[in-house]
């Protein structure tokens, strides 16, 4: 049976209502009772016998006993006083504020050329002590055999990353339909750009941010890292594209052997992914081409490289391990500071690049590379 329940203020309410307005004016009218009482009064059982009657007396009374009352107002998180009472059966979880959550900007557009339009998708860490948290960023490359993008594939594993304290964004380049090399370098080091101009909108310590990518992207993160002269590609004059540190992961960036793309039976054809993203080019005519899209072939030892760290599985079907290990060769022959994890029996990409393991030497990185 349903009960209808009035105040003396606010005419019909439901019950939450009735129980708040009877705390605060005193006065509950039902239809079969009328009851009376101070904030100190209490209501015996007795006074009914119907039993949803009698749960609205006893949670009155529970009230009446802690013996104050809440005002409803707009309450500050420090003011709001914590509920404290004990409760039978119940487990109280201690937290600190210090627990990371991750906040998701989706398709921020960072750039527009030639009318077509470019993206970020960025991850930002918070905590309850910290909303405004300004965090190191890592400014990541999705890999996509420089075709079309899918730039929200890693964004799952891209936020463990976050929740150890990173901003992440991922870019969106200019795909090789559109634009040929090195225009997908140019946009990521636009990308790096942008965000140091809207660093504080993000977030971000501009001064420590980091550049990574995968496969394509890995190609494009190292020599998003190596370039420094690209002054007339800049969108975003005056300001800087450098970066800390670069993690490459199963990097596409070198062409010249045969297998270097073990499963890609066009290989350096026009047709191919490096044949497209050289515009259409068949590499195999040119080794000079083939020479200006592998990064092992732009390294000298007065070259400006930020400190590396490159991760390969030992059984990449897409991109030959060897390649990464040739790049490994150069960089340590020219005297960079480059690190190789190799690992054992990942294909290329997968859930083994991002256990605890793996994310700890990118933390364990990333925090030597920005101090």
């Amino acid at each position: 049976k349903e009960y209808t329940s009035y105040s003396a203020v606010s005419g019909p309410l439901d019950f939450t209502h009735t129980v708040f307005h009877f705390i605060k004016f005193g006065i509950l009218l039902q239809p079969v009772y009328t009851y009376k009482c101070t904030k100190k009064s209490t209501l015996s059982e007795k006074d009914s016998t119907d039993p949803h009657f009698i749960d609205i007396i006893r949670t009155v009374n529970r009230i009446s006993e802690r013996g104050d009352f809440m005002e409803v107002k707009e309450w500050s998180y420090e003011d709001f006083p914590e509920f404290a009472e004990e409760v039978e059966g119940a487990v109280k979880i201690p937290t600190t504020g210090n627990e990371i959550g991750v906040i998701y900007h989706h398709n921020v557009e960072y750039a527009e050329i030639d009318g077509e339009k470019l993206h970020l998708q960025i991850l930002r860490p918070l905590t309850r002590n910290q909303p405004d948290m300004v965090c190191p960023c890592v400014v990541f490359v999705q890999g996509s055999a420089w075709f079309k993008q899918d730039v929200y594939a890693q964004l799952p594993r891209l936020a463990k990353l976050a929740e150890r304290g990173y901003a992440v964004a991922v870019v969106e380049y200019r795909h090789s339909g559109i634009a040929p090399f090195p225009a997908q370098i140019m946009d990521a080091r636009n990308a790096v750009r942008f965000l140091r101009v809207h660093a504080e909108e993000y977030r971000i310590a501009p001064e420590k941010i980091v550049i990574a990518g995968d496969s394509s992207g890995g190609h494009t993160a190292m020599f998003a890292g190596m370039i420094h002269d690209d002054v007339e590609n800049t969108l975003f004059p005056g300001i800087s594209a450098e970066v800390k540190g670069i993690i490459n992961l199963y990097g596409s960036c070198s062409v010249m052997k045969e297998d270097s793309n073990p499963t890609q039976l066009l290989h350096c054809q026009p047709d191919s992914p490096e044949g497209m993203v050289m515009g259409h080019t068949d590499l195999r005519e040119s080794e000079e081409l083939r020479r200006r899209l592998s990064v092992e072939c732009s390294i000298e030892p007065d070259s400006v490289i930020p400190p590396t760290i490159i991760f390969h599985g030992t059984k990449d079907r897409i991109v030959n391990c060897e390649g990464s290990v040739i790049l490994y060769r150069r960089m340590k022959e020219c005297g960079k500071d480059v690190k190789l994890y190799l690992i054992e029996g990942a294909d290329h990409g997968g859930n083994e690049f991002w256990t605890k393991q793996v994310v700890d030497i990118m933390d364990d990185f990333i925090q030597r590379v920005i101090q």
